[in-house]
C-alpha cells in the first residue's frame, strides 16, 4: 500500500485546464484519492508514479498481490479515452499491451508492465518502420457487432470546424486547408472498410515488452479504413526525413512502401496523409508551434 501522498506529474498538471471549475481540473484535484482507492481495491503496491509521464494520463508502476509488476493508468476523462479499455479488451494482447483489469467508474486501467523507456523510436528508422508496420497490422480487426467505438466519418466530421478555425490563423495554408477539407469528405464516403484502428499510431506508442518484442499502447480507437491509421505512421519522424536530401521524393517513397507492404491503396494513403498533415499542421500553428506546423504543411504540399 502507498503511505506517502500521491502527486500527479507536473507535465500532466501543466497541460490541463487552469479553470478550477472545469471537470478536468476537478478530476485532477481528485486524482490522488482515485489512485489510492484503486490501489486498495485491487490490492496493489505502489512503486512510483511514472514521471515526467504524458499530458493525457497518469501512469503508476505497481505490484500485484503476487508480486507481478503492472502499470495502473488513469486517462484524462473524455471521449478520446472513453473506449481505450474496450479496444485493449478486443485485442486481448494481440499486438497491444494486455488489459488486466478495468474500473468503469474511475476509468482506471490495470495493464501489463512494458519497458516504458524503450519504444520503436530507439531503433534506426528503416527497422522502426518495419516493426511498426508489423505491429499495426495485428491491430486491424473487426470491431464486433454493436460496437460502441467512434467511427472515422464521425471523428473527422467533428474536426472540420476546428480545422477551418485553425486554418484561419495560417492564411498562407488556405489552399491546402481547402484541399484537406475536400479530401476528408471524399475519403470518409469512399471506403466501406470497417476495422478497429489504433487512432493515434506512431513509433512512440509501441513499447518493448517481455511477452512480445513490441506492443502498442495508448489507443484512441476509431472504426474505419486502415489507411487512416497508416497515415500517422507516414508522418512519424517526418522531421528526420525532411532533413535529408531529396526529402520530397523520400516522402512519396515512404507512402508507396508502407502502402504496398500492408496492401493499402497508395492513393488513399497519400490522401489521408495529406489530410492528417494539414490538420495537425494548422493546429500546431494555432497553438504557437509555428515552425513544426509549417514543416507539416510543407510535407503535405509534397504529397
Amino acid at each position: 500500500m502507498a503511505t506517502a501522498p500521491i502527486e500527479p506529474p507536473q507535465r500532466l498538471v501543466s497541460s490541463l485546464s487552469g479553470d478550477p471549475e472545469s471537470p478536468v481540473r476537478k478530476w485532477l484535484d481528485a486524482l490522488p484519492t482515485l489512485v489510492q482507492q484503486r490501489l486498495d481495491a485491487w490490492d496493489l503496491t505502489l512503486e512510483r508514479v511514472h514521471a515526467p509521464g504524458g499530458r493525457s494520463s497518469l501512469l503508476a508502476l505497481v505490484r500485484q498481490q503476487d508480486g507481478t509488476p503492472a502499470a495502473l493508468k488513469f486517462p484524462v476523462p473524455g471521449r478520446v479515452s472513453a473506449h481505450e479499455g474496450a479496444a485493449l479488451e478486443a485485442w486481448d494482447g494481440w499486438g497491444a499491451v494486455r488489459l488486466l483489469r478495468a474500473d468503469d467508474t474511475s476509468g482506471a486501467l490495470l495493464l501489463e508492465r512494458l519497458q516504458g523507456a524503450v519504444s520503436l523510436r530507439s531503433l534506426p528508422e528503416a527497422k522502426a518502420l518495419l516493426e511498426a508496420a508489423g505491429t499495426v497490422r495485428r491491430l486491424w480487426v473487426a470491431p464486433g457487432a454493436g460496437h460502441a467505438f467512434e467511427t472515422l466519418a464521425g471523428r473527422t466530421e467533428e474536426a472540420v470546424e476546428a480545422l477551418r478555425t485553425a486554418g484561419a490563423l495560417a492564411p498562407a495554408a488556405g489552399p491546402l486547408v481547402d484541399q484537406a477539407l475536400e479530401l476528408r469528405r471524399a475519403l470518409a464516403e469512399g471506403s466501406d472498410e470497417q476495422f478497429l484502428l489504433h487512432g493515434t499510431f506512431r513509433q512512440g506508442k509501441v513499447l518493448a515488452g517481455e511477452r512480445s518484442p513490441w506492443l502498442a499502447v495508448g489507443p484512441s480507437p476509431v472504426v474505419g479504413e486502415r489507411a487512416y491509421d497508416l497515415a500517422a505512421l507516414v508522418l512519424d519522424r517526418f522531421e528526420d526525413l525532411m532533413a535529408g536530401s531529396g526529402a520530397a521524393a523520400a516522402a512519396r517513397r515512404r507512402v508507396a512502401k508502407l502502402a504496398d507492404s500492408l496492401e493499402v491503396d497508395r492513393d488513399r494513403l497519400r490522401d489521408w496523409t495529406l489530410y492528417r498533415a494539414v490538420d495537425t499542421g494548422v493546429r500546431e500553428v494555432a497553438v504557437g508551434e509555428r515552425q513544426r506546423g509549417e514543416l507539416l504543411l510543407e510535407f503535405a504540399a509534397w504529397l
